[in-house]
C-alpha cells in the first residue's frame, strides 16, 4: 500500500473501510460527517501569522492538501490524492460579525457551517477566523470531514496550528508536498491489478486457517467449538448491539442542527467520579443521563433505558497523525436511577461489560462488507443503525496547557461531532482545567433546546455535588 509524504503525514493513501463508509454514505444528507472545532480566543489573532501557520501545517500533514478520488464506477476503495489546484484561500477565510456578536450568534454561525456540504473535488476542510465578538474576543472555527481524522487525530493536527506562547515563533522549513497523483482510471486499474495478484495469497491464507481450525477440532473438539461459539456470540453482540426502543419523546429527525455548549470543572468532575467509585468518563456519562432523565420527566414518562452509542479509542502510539482509530459501541444506557451515585455505578458496569467483550469493534467487523456496497444501499443500512441512537457521547483529551493561535490565547475549545441521524451527540473535550462540553442536537428530536440545556446543566450539577469540597 502506498503512503503519502511527510514525517507526521505518512498515512495510507487509501481510505480504510470505516472512512469509506463515512464518505460514501453522504448520498443521504442526514449522514454528513463534518467535525466542527470552535476555539474561543481572548483577542483577534494576527492574520498573517494565521496564514503562515496553516501554510506550514498543510505542508507538514499532506492529508490537508489531498482530495478524495473515487475509482471508476465506485468499484474499489476511495483514495487520498494530491489536489493539483490546492490553494489555501479556498480553505481559510475570515469574517467580522456585523454587530457585537454574542455566544449564541457564534454557535449559530458554527452550526450553519456544519450544514454546508464540502466541495468533494477539494480537500475536505475549511477554517475561519471570526472577529467582532463581545469584549473584543474572536473565534477560530475549523471544519473537517470525519474521514480525515477522529477526535484525537484532530487534536494532534491542532497542536501544529497552536503554540505554547503568545509570541511569534518560526516554524521549521518543510517542502511543499507533491501535487501529482493518479487519475481515476489509473486508480481503478491499480486496485484491480492488486486484487488479482492478491488472490493466491488470500486463498493460501484461507486454506491455512481452515487447516489450523481442522487440526484444533481434531485435537481439542470441545474447547474449539466452545471458543468459536463464544467469539461468534461476542461478535454478534458487538455488531448488532442491544435492541432498545427509540424514546417516544425523541422520535423526530431532520436535516437541521443546533449547537449548544457548557463548561464543567475538570477536577470536580474527576473527584465526583472517584467519590462514587467511578472514573471521569463514568461521571460524565452519568451527568448526561441525568440530564436526559430530567428532560424526559419534564415532558412525560422516563424510559428505563436509552439507546446510546459511544466510540472507544483504539489509537496506538505509533499510529500516524490524523486518520480514524476508534471502535463504535452501542448499549442500553440506564435512565431509571434517580440517585447519581447509583447511576455512576450502573453506567460504569454497563460500559465495562460492553468494552470488555471479546469483540468490541463490531462496526470494524462489518465495515469491510458495508464499504463495498453501492452508496445508496450503504446509506440506507448505516442510517437505519445510527438513527436509532437517542444519545451519542464522546470524551476526548484536549490541550493540557496554555495554547495560542497567532498571538491570541485559546480560552475554550469545543468539538462538535457529526450527528448521523440520531437525536443528539455530546462531546467532552478537556481544555486546561475545564471540560468543554459541545452539544450537537437535532431540533426535530430535542424540540425545546433551552430546556434540554437547563436539564443537562442540572444533570452535571447533581453529579458535581458528589465531589468533596476543595
Amino acid at each position: 500500500m502506498t503512503t503519502g509524504t511527510g514525517e507526521l503525514g505518512s498515512t495510507p493513501s487509501e481510505m480504510n473501510p470505516l472512512e469509506t463508509m463515512m464518505w460514501r454514505a453522504e448520498v443521504d444528507p442526514r449522514l454528513r460527517s463534518p467535525v466542527i472545532i470552535l476555539d474561543l480566543l481572548d483577542t483577534a489573532p494576527d492574520w498573517d501569522r494565521v496564514v503562515a501557520s496553516h501554510e506550514w501545517a498543510t505542508r507538514f500533514v499532506p492529508r490537508l492538501r489531498e482530495r478524495v478520488l473515487e475509482p471508476w464506477g465506485d468499484w474499489g476503495t476511495p483514495a487520498w490524492v494530491p489536489d493539483p489546484d490546492f490553494a489555501l484561500p479556498n480553505h481559510l477565510g475570515r469574517e467580522k460579525v456585523t454587530c457585537a456578536g454574542g455566544w449564541r450568534e457564534l454557535l449559530d454561525l458554527a452550526a450553519s457551517m456544519a450544514l454546508t456540504p464540502f466541495d468533494r473535488e477539494r480537500p475536505p476542510w475549511e477554517a475561519r477566523i471570526v472577529t467582532g465578538l463581545e469584549g473584543g474576543r474572536a473565534a477560530y472555527i475549523l471544519k473537517v470531514h470525519h474521514s480525515v481524522a477522529d477526535g484525537l487525530g484532530l487534536v494532534q493536527i491542532l497542536r501544529m496550528l497552536h503554540s505554547g506562547v503568545r509570541e511569534h515563533t518560526d516554524h521549521p522549513d518543510h517542502p511543499e508536498p507533491d501535487r501529482h497523483g493518479p487519475s481515476r482510471w489509473g486508480l481503478t486499474v491499480t486496485q484491480a491489478a492488486r486484487a488479482v495478484v492478491g488472490v493466491p495469497t488470500r486463498a493460501a491464507g484461507v486454506v491455512s486457517a481452515g487447516a489450523g481450525l481442522l487440526g484444533r477440532l481434531v485435537t481439542r473438539p470441545l474447547a474449539t467449538v466452545s471458543d468459536g461459539s463464544a467469539f461468534l456470540g461476542s461478535a454478534l453482540r458487538a455488531a448488532v448491539g442491544p435492541v432498545v426502543p427509540r424514546s417516544p419523546l425523541l422520535r423526530g429527525r431532520s436535516l437541521e442542527r443546533r449547537f449548544e455548549a457548557l463548561d464543567v470543572d475538570l477536577g470536580a468532575l474527576k473527584a465526583a467520579g472517584r467519590a462514587a467509585g467511578g472514573s471521569l468518563n463514568d461521571a460524565y456519562l452519568a451527568a448526561l443521563l441525568g440530564g436526559m432523565r430530567r428532560y424526559h420527566r419534564r415532558f412525560g414518562a422516563i424510559p428505563e433505558h436509552l439507546a446510546m452509542g459511544m466510540p472507544v479509542n483504539t489509537r496506538d502510539r505509533d499510529d500516524p497523525v490524523g486518520g480514524n482509530h476508534w471502535a463504535g459501541t452501542r448499549f442500553a444506557a440506564p435512565l431509571g436511577d434517580a440517585d447519581p451515585v447509583a447511576r455512576i455505578r450502573h453506567v460504569r458496569e454497563v460500559v465495562r461489560r460492553t468494552t470488555g467483550e471479546r469483540v468490541v469493534d463490531g462496526l470494524g467487523l462489518i465495515a469491510p462488507l458495508l464499504a463495498v456496497l453501492p452508496p445508496p444501499l450503504l446509506a440506507l443500512i448505516q442510517g437505519g443503525a445510527t438513527s436509532a441512537n437517542d444519545l451519542q457521547a464522546s470524551n476526548v483529551r484536549g490541550m493540557t496547557g496554555p495554547a495560542y493561535l497567532a498571538g491570541a490565547q485559546i480560552v475554550r475549545s469545543y468539538a462538535f461531532a457529526p450527528l448521523p441521524g440520531g437525536a443528539t451527540m455530546i462531546t467532552l473535550t478537556s481544555h486546561g482545567d475545564t471540560c468543554c462540553v459541545a452539544v450537537t442536537l437535532d431540533p426535530a428530536a430535542i424540540t425545546d433546546p433551552d430546556a434540554f440545556v437547563e436539564d443537562l446543566r442540572a444533570g452535571f450539577d447533581e453529579v458535581l455535588a458528589l465531589a468533596p469540597a476543595r
